[in-house]
């Protein structure tokens, strides 16, 4: 039998390993910006990024705030939308449904209360008056939330996403806004997960798939240009 497609391969290389070799040589061709974009920046509070106080935050590049904060003052200065998400639920948890089911703790997803400290943004964010912010339920920034009106208002054709984690909201947001007709770009530099495999698995099938997965200063770069 002459086989064409692919059989599972297990060769030994690190999740880290192969995203290094795929961003050295693209297999497809980039997505790259339109004219006008909007910074979504996932879950900057503190339940996920105070490795100090929660045991639910993580940390991948110490910088990560410094670049999104960055990349965030210049989409402004553009006259470019910057939103903000963060997730938050009912005293009761309700509105978790069954993803706030498989555990009841303290650190539980469910138990991230709206106005908790758990809830609020990380103090080194500079989320500006004129930034849009959302508190959402669900991993997706688009899930439930008036984003996609927001970006269609401001004639958005490309949307970067930054934040955490790279497995899980990040990645959720950078394949809604694929399926909603976004250019989709992911700062490497300005995502964080738990574990170095999630994340470098995760960027690597966003660049293969959903997203252009960039060094930050190519963003820095177009927005200065503009």
């Amino acid at each position: 039998m002459t086989i064409i497609g692919t059989k599972m391969v297990s060769d030994g290389r690190t999740a880290r390993d192969i995203f290094e070799e795929l961003r050295a040589s693209p297999v497809r061709a980039k997505f790259g910006f339109g004219e006008k974009l909007a910074i979504v920046n996932v879950d900057f509070q503190t339940a996920y990024t105070r490795i100090d106080e929660f045991k639910t935050a993580y940390e991948t590049d110490p910088r990560q705030i410094e670049h999104t904060n960055r990349i965030s003052d210049l989409a402004r200065a553009k006259g470019m939308p910057v939103i903000w998400t963060r997730v938050g639920y009912a005293p009761d948890g309700s509105d978790a449904g069954v993803w706030g089911t498989r555990s009841d703790t303290e650190d539980s997803l469910q138990n991230v209360k709206i106005g908790s400290r758990r809830h609020e943004f990380d103090e080194r964010c500079r989320v500006d008056p004129s930034d849009t912010v959302y508190t959402k339920r669900m991993a997706s920034a688009f899930f439930e939330t008036p984003l996609h009106s927001l970006l269609v208002w401001h004639k958005v054709d490309t949307v970067v996403v930054t934040g955490g984690s790279t497995s899980g909201c990040v990645r959720a947001t950078a394949v809604d806004s694929l399926s909603r007709g976004y250019r989709t770009i992911v700062p490497i530099e300005t995502c964080a997960d738990k574990h170095e495999s999630f994340h470098y698995a995760n960027l690597t099938d966003l660049l293969i798939k959903y997203a252009d997965v960039e060094p930050v200063q190519t963003v820095v770069d177009w927005l200065e240009a503009r």
